[in-house]
């Protein structure tokens, strides 16, 4: 069969170059093409586009750079047409994705949702859309099913969360060569994970650096983004003793104390790696203060969400300055308050389905065009 597979972020780029390795075992013959990162490339995808020039975060972020998101769906749908995919597979990225998918629909191409649009965040009445577009959807939080079926009666598979596979396949890691590799020193290390966009990280490290004051007794290492150069983290460190790490970011966290972690995916990660962590977010003004209005959320990280109460504290805006920072990593670093944050994620990881989301999602696709 021939795939078309888009994803337009670090995360979708990592789940889909599992759901490529899972769907190449099942069918020897697969063509892939695709938009995505350099793990999908390896893992056998023919790149079109990389999500480094797709990602664009925050309402006027969108708005500033509309002519090239325009430019690039209208490319999208010039290659699809050229490549003739029997199915194409969307991961999350849905302001460019249902694009797409209502333009795939029209034309009599298959189309599979493998990690769901957050609609139940905001933007629900996309749901008549998806109804109306997507033939298979594939959902990965335990919530989601609920969602769909009970107050939408939208039939979906819940596959369990990516996650979970992407942390079971790795290698383990030697701590002693590693903080030898990279010339970390002795002391605990606290983790800093502050995004994959320029200006997401731009506005996430100069807080997060702040704690290197208060706590020199802790190693801090900034997880790199791949997408991302060097240098460009090098006008955050400067003379300092942090240390950036790129392309090994669960070989940290696996041997990490603890973590100032950007809301996102990056949140779970932590958390399954069984790592306390402060949640930080600000975004632009006037983006942040459009979602507030827009979003109908208690929690911005995914691991309150899953758990329906707050297990990690989520420092947002105002509320991620130098002085709560300080105060809410002194909290996790106290044993009484891991002990409950590590009890807790011990219960998230049971919510989460397993590994193996990547087998069944592969085998549902196979199945529906066999059927």
């Amino acid at each position: 069969m021939k795939y078309y597979i888009i994803a337009g972020e670090a995360s979708g780029d990592l789940h889909a170059a599992n759901l490529i390795k899972a769907l190449r075992k099942k069918d020897a013959h697969a063509e892939i093409r695709a938009w995505g990162g350099d793990l999908m490339e390896a893992a056998g995808a023919n790149l079109v586009k990389h999500y480094r020039d797709l990602a664009f975060m925050g309402f006027w972020e969108v708005i500033t750079n509309l002519k090239t998101i325009l430019k690039n769906i209208k490319f999208c749908k010039a290659d699809i047409a050229k490549f003739q995919p029997d199915a194409i597979i969307f991961i999350d990225y849905p302001g460019f994705n249902m694009r797409i998918a209502k333009w795939a629909k029209i034309n009599g191409i298959t189309t599979h949702y493998y990690i769901s649009p957050q609609i139940w965040a905001w933007k629900e009445n996309r749901i008549k859309d998806i109804k109306r577009d997507v033939d298979h959807m594939y959902v990965i939080l335990p919530f989601e099913k609920d969602f769909y079926e009970e107050k939408h009666q939208f039939p979906v598979h819940f596959v369990g969360h990516p996650l979970l596979d992407a942390i079971e396949n790795r290698a383990e890691v030697n701590e002693e060569a590693f903080r030898k590799k990279h010339q970390l020193s002795n002391l605990p290390i606290i983790a800093l994970l502050p995004g994959s966009r320029k200006q997401e990280i731009a506005k996430m490290l100069q807080s997060m650096l702040t704690m290197l004051k208060h706590f020199p007794d802790y190693q801090f290492v900034i997880a790199g983004a791949p997408s991302q150069e060097d240098e460009f983290y090098m006008q955050f460190i400067k003379n300092t003793q942090v240390v950036l790490v790129k392309n090994e970011t669960y070989d940290l966290l696996s041997i990490s104390h603890a973590a100032l972690v950007t809301s996102g995916t990056a949140t779970l990660e932590t958390a399954l790696f069984q790592v306390p962590e402060v949640v930080c977010y600000k975004g632009n003004f006037i983006s942040y203060h459009i979602a507030k209005r827009i979003v109908q959320l208690k929690y911005i990280s995914l691991v309150n969400l899953i758990m329906d109460r707050e297990v990690v504290t989520e420092l947002i805006q105002n509320d991620f300055n130098e002085k709560r920072l300080q105060q809410e990593l002194e909290a996790i670093l106290e044993i009484e308050n891991r002990n409950r944050i590590l009890n807790d994620y011990d219960l998230l990881h049971k919510k989460l389905g397993g590994v193996g989301a990547s087998e069944r999602t592969a085998d549902l696709i196979l199945a529906a065009s066999k059927s």
